[in-house]
């Protein structure tokens, strides 16, 4: 498995979690599950539900491009899950937020070097949106 950019390197997992299970397939997975019908199933924020939400819905391929070239992992995993509160979300994912909750969690090396404690399919997610940042 090869995470694009080395933003999700996992530095130590509390649980059965190791570095080499994060997965961006099974990110993709969960937001073909989970995402796109907001997003859009090219991630390009025009999925069939977006026009009914108040806010415009993002392109998920333009969040490095916005943030001078650095995926924000920090910014993205805090809005999936509810530490930053997203008006959209109405705080963590609606209808499905728990399925992000995990007992399996991996510490995510931010741009900045410090760890953060993600759960495993949020980790896996992360490393399937980096992997779909458009240049």
């Amino acid at each position: 498995m090869q995470i694009v950019r080395g933003v999700l390197l996992a530095l130590f997992t509390t649980g059965p979690a190791l570095a080499q299970d994060i997965s961006a397939d099974e990110g993709r997975d969960l937001y073909r599950t989970y995402c796109w019908q907001c997003h859009g199933f090219e991630a390009t924020g025009d999925g069939p539900m977006a026009e009914m939400l108040a806010i415009r819905t993002p392109d998920l391929t333009k969040l490095a491009g916005g943030n001078d070239g650095v995926f924000p992992t920090d910014r993205i995993a805090e809005q999936i899950d509810g530490r930053s509160q997203l008006l959209a979300h109405g705080g963590e994912m609606p209808i499905f937020g728990a399925v992000f909750e995990t007992d399996q969690q991996i510490a995510l090396a931010l741009p900045n070097g410090q760890p953060m404690m993600v759960g495993l399919p949020l980790a896996n997610l992360l490393a399937f949106l980096e992997t779909i940042q458009a240049d």
